[in-house]
């Protein structure tokens, strides 16, 4: 089975750029817009080998997974466009209930459930099978933003902070190319609803209706010191809020995050 749009996008007139195997969809998508591409455009591989996720880890997507990347140039500010990654988890998580159905149906309560973690993974059940990363960079003609998206379907990497699964490890056997069309049709969704950072107040509630370990005891890293207390909200800048043990409410705009019983491993 090959890579293709799904019926919504071919209407809205997404392209396509399908890879057997590349470095990393990012880098293509990259490179694309420096040499006057400007979308919006997919660029897709079910084997990426030398991707990098946040703080510059291995972002390495073994055949069978899905490494995908939408890039879109747009007149924003750097800021507007941080937002739009909760748009992503948004789409990835709709297209993954829509992949699911079959799984859902067969395992009744033991179907996945999957819930968004700031500021941009998907869950399920507390493991990290979705990780989404933002970049940006001036071109001619505005800001070129590409979002990266890479999905376990069928492996998992090991020794990670968050422990991950894959979609195959919950029973969802699926392809990587059936995700990528769900996902594409389900991005012009929330691609729309976002509007360059128009809608992103409904775009907020939609993620926390589905938002990890809201109104729970959370640690998170930002490098240099290590904050606690509980997640309160994300704010109007899609800042996490952390209400401390005092009662203050602290903003925090990047971080590795640790829920629950983690949050004082974590920490540690």
């Amino acid at each position: 089975m090959a890579f293709a749009l799904g019926p919504r996008a071919s209407a809205a007139g997404y392209k396509l750029a399908a890879f057997e195997r590349t470095g990393s969809t990012n880098t293509e998508a990259i490179e694309h817009a420096r040499a006057g591409e400007r979308g919006p455009m997919w660029f897709v591989t079910s084997e990426q080998t030398a991707g990098r996720g946040r703080r510059q880890r291995p972002w390495i997507a073994p055949r069978g997974n899905l490494a995908a990347s939408i890039l879109e140039v747009m007149d924003v500010a750097p800021a507007v466009a941080a937002t739009l990654g909760f748009a992503a988890g948004l789409a990835e998580e709709a297209a993954l209930e829509q992949v699911s159905l079959e799984a859902a149906l067969r395992l009744g309560e033991g179907r996945p459930r999957y819930a968004l973690k700031w500021p941009n993974d998907v869950l399920a059940g507390g493991k990290k099978l979705v990780g989404i990363g933002l970049e940006a960079e001036a071109v001619g003609g505005g800001l070129a933003v590409v979002v990266g998206i890479g999905t376990n379907v069928v492996a998992a990497p090991e020794g990670t902070p968050t422990p991950a699964v894959s979609l195959a490890g919950l029973g969802v056997q699926i392809s990587a190319e059936e995700l990528f069309a769900a996902l594409s049709d389900a991005w012009v969704e929330f691609r729309g609803i976002w509007d360059n950072g128009r809608g992103f107040a409904e775009i907020r509630r939609l993620w926390l209706e589905r938002a990890a370990g809201l109104g729970e005891k959370v640690a998170i890293h930002t490098g240099s010191m290590t904050l606690e207390g509980v997640f309160d909200t994300i704010d109007d800048t899609g800042c996490l809020i952390v209400r401390t043990a005092e009662g203050r409410l602290v903003p925090v705009a990047a971080g590795e995050v640790f829920f629950g019983p983690v949050a004082s491993v974590g920490a540690a």
